[in-house]
């Protein structure tokens, strides 16, 4: 197949990959993103975990609400546990890798918090312990995956809210991720500067 081809066959699947996911995912991520407002309107923080792209992705969306989206407004109170390379790789060396974000959420998360946990597969070893320990400390969980949504489906609780990318490929979920996270970003500046119709 020539390169120019296989090149827009990305952008085509992409696209018909986020139509897809607009059509089977659009009223949870409003229901995400109205966990988030009530979270942080009570005082509450969104903590945030992933492995590598979804740690970029946690990443950035811990800086989005920590400065701003699209629109200036207050800082949102948001950590991604995924930057403190002290504190990674201490738990790493001294405990296990698996228990990098989880013992971060028992440490800095509250009754009242949010957790965001990201992990394409949904097998993610250190996703799935930080969401038992989201689940230990009454955090309700906002869990972005992708194909069947593995054991993070299965960890699922009434309070929580799963947004899987109805996807195999791996690089076509994360794009979904992220724009499931300007959607968030966007649904939360609305709803807390009244921009919402």
């Amino acid at each position: 197949m020539p390169l120019l081809d296989r090149i827009s066959g990305h952008f085509q699947a992409s696209a018909q990959t986020k139509l897809n996911a607009a059509e089977a995912l659009a009223p949870a991520i409003e229901q995400a993103a109205r966990h988030m407002v009530h979270c942080l309107t009570q005082g509450g923080k969104i903590l945030a975990c992933g492995n590598g792209g979804a740690a970029a992705d946690a990443q950035h969306f811990a800086s989005k609400m920590i400065n701003r989206f699209e629109q200036e407004r207050p800082g949102l109170a948001a950590i991604a546990l995924t930057t403190d390379t002290s504190t990674l790789t201490s738990i790493a060396n001294d405990s296990a890798y698996e228990q990098v974000f989880a013992r971060q959420v028992k440490a800095l998360g509250q009754p009242g918090d949010l957790l965001l946990a990201i992990s394409s597969s949904g097998n993610s070893p250190s996703v799935l312990q930080a969401v038992a320990a989201a689940h230990t400390r009454s955090m309700p969980v906002i869990a972005l995956t992708g194909r069947s949504g593995g054991g993070l489906a299965e960890q699922m609780q009434e309070d929580d809210v799963f947004l899987c990318v109805p996807a195999e490929s791996t690089a076509r979920i994360q794009e979904v991720h992220l724009l499931i996270i300007h959607c968030l970003c966007d649904a939360v500046d609305s709803v807390l500067l009244g921009v919402e119709e």
